[in-house]
């Protein structure tokens, strides 16, 4: 019996049927596998590295003025940190749920699981409730922000349109995201998508080097407590990209390998996040607070212009990654997951895409939503939750004994695996989600106080008139005797 049981336990732990299926067997299969068929553990880096930087690079230099220099760097590798290790316990639970489930016989040939279907598995349903309200409503947001940082950046080369019409044009262009089925074929997307990053946050760093600091040039941060909660909510945020590590995993041969991928991922990003915000914020320092987007206090060029271009595709990209597991759940809901029709799933998703692009034009505020998410959503989604569920699902001593995965021995086991996550848990329930959503909605109703709801265009400079001379100023104005009486 015990051999058998060894021999069950390798066979689920290896996903035959997932590793058979990235296999190519002609030179058409090749073909589509180099492009379109993902699954090795560098298709899940470059997904995770792509995923997690996005468009929040544009707004770290704000972040920076609101929390100064020092506080940037060690909130960055703070939260890299952190984030990487809740990554982690994500992955750890979806394996040891799909052991569970392919010792049971279950096939996954055809079902994508996501991450409230392992908490369903492992914990029940008012786990899955909780996970799926706060992930799903994360993600919807997520794409949001995507879509109101595609039509900030392309007013820095078209301002011809105000913002709220490119949220228009942009999200009909999203919206074609529809097509793509899964995270297997977003292999040479997430390639381009951190191509393109890299050269953005490098052309950040670069011009603003070149530059150099703007006259008079101050770094008074921080100076408020709702600015630096709020800047270190966007930090929260930026390394809170972790809500779809689960379909990643899901899409790989051998998900096992997946443990320290995320961790990898997070080490190369800060060497684009760190380097592009300090440099930024070294060049203009609190002109920041008053300009979310990097890219408009850096002088208009054709490197600029690249860099915009370059981001929007990607914010394409990263709006996919956003809006799949969306898609997936809305499937489920309808029956239409397992459907091997594209066309017909791509119809059934196209409602997924409607209240996303309204919500990014009820509320386009570049820069501070993306704290806003970080506090009320990505703390709960990325960070407090994975570390319950890891708490609870391992709390018996034969659940622990019976782990797929045991803990390293570097982080001291299951006792000091249990005091990390107490720790994530404190630490982000009073410093991400108390301050920073206290910080962070403050500033939010700022913006809509100052700017108001349905905004045309969110910090746009105003329209610049060419002076008249004072001898033409009353040349079109109307003959006295047409202007009709008034009571007063």
């Amino acid at each position: 019996m015990a051999s058998d049981k060894v021999v069950e336990t390798v066979i689920a732990g290896n996903y035959v049927e997932m590793e058979t299926e990235g296999k190519p067997k002609d030179v058409k299969s090749k073909l589509s596998n180099l492009l379109w068929h993902g699954g090795s553990a560098y298709d899940a880096w470059f997904s995770c590295a792509s995923n997690q930087v996005a468009q929040v690079l544009l707004t770290l230099p704000y972040s920076f003025s609101q929390l100064g220099m020092l506080s940037g760097i060690l909130f960055q590798l703070f939260y890299g940190l952190l984030g990487s290790w809740t990554a982690y316990l994500i992955s750890i639970l979806y394996v040891e749920y799909r052991t569970r489930k392919e010792r049971e016989k279950v096939n996954f040939r055809n079902h994508v699981i996501q991450w409230f279907e392992v908490l369903d598995g492992l914990l029940g349903k008012h786990w899955r409730n909780v996970g799926l309200a706060f992930n799903c409503t994360f993600l919807l947001f997520g794409s949001v922000i995507q879509l109101i940082a595609c039509a900030s950046n392309i007013y820095y080369i078209n301002d011809n349109l105000d913002k709220r019409t490119w949220t228009y044009i942009f999200g009909a262009c999203c919206a074609t995201t529809v097509f793509i089925p899964s995270f297997h074929n977003y292999r040479i997307w997430s390639f381009l998508g951190l191509l393109m990053t890299t050269y953005t946050a490098w052309y950040l760093t670069v011009a603003s080097l070149l530059h150099g600091q703007v006259e008079g040039v101050k770094h008074s941060g921080p100076t408020k407590l709702v600015l630096y909660f709020t800047g270190a909510t966007n930090i929260l945020y930026t390394f809170g990209g972790h809500a779809v590590t689960v379909e990643i995993m899901h899409a790989m041969w051998k998900p096992q390998k997946f443990k320290a991928i995320y961790l990898l991922a997070t080490l190369y990003v800060l060497t684009l996040t760190l380097p592009s915000a300090a440099a930024v914020y070294w060049a203009f320092g609190d002109m920041l607070l008053n300009h979310s987007n990097a890219f408009a206090l850096l002088p208009k060029s054709p490197f600029r212009d690249m860099a915009v271009i370059l981001m929007l595709i990607h914010q394409f990209i990263t709006f996919g990654f956003a809006c799949t597991p969306l898609y997936f759940v809305w499937e489920k809901a309808v029956g239409m997951h397992e459907c091997k029709s594209l066309c017909k799933r791509a119809l059934v998703r196209l409602p997924v895409v409607i209240p996303i692009w309204f919500l990014a034009i009820i509320f386009p505020f570049f820069g501070p939503i993306n704290s806003t998410v970080g506090s009320l959503l990505v703390s709960f989604t990325v960070y407090i939750i994975p570390a319950l569920a890891h708490i609870f699902t391992f709390k018996s001593s034969s659940a622990r004994q019976n782990a797929v995965e045991q803990p390293p021995k570097f982080v001291g086991r299951w006792v000091g695996t249990f005091i990390i996550n107490a720790f994530v848990v404190v630490w982000v329930l009073i410093v991400g989600f108390g301050f920073g959503g206290w910080a962070s909605m403050v500033n939010f109703i700022h913006q809509i106080d100052t700017f108001g709801l349905f905004t045309k265009c969110y910090q746009c400079p105003p329209p610049i008139l060419p002076p008249v001379p004072p001898q033409h100023l009353n040349a079109t104005a109307p003959s006295p005797l047409h202007h009709p009486r008034h009571a007063h």
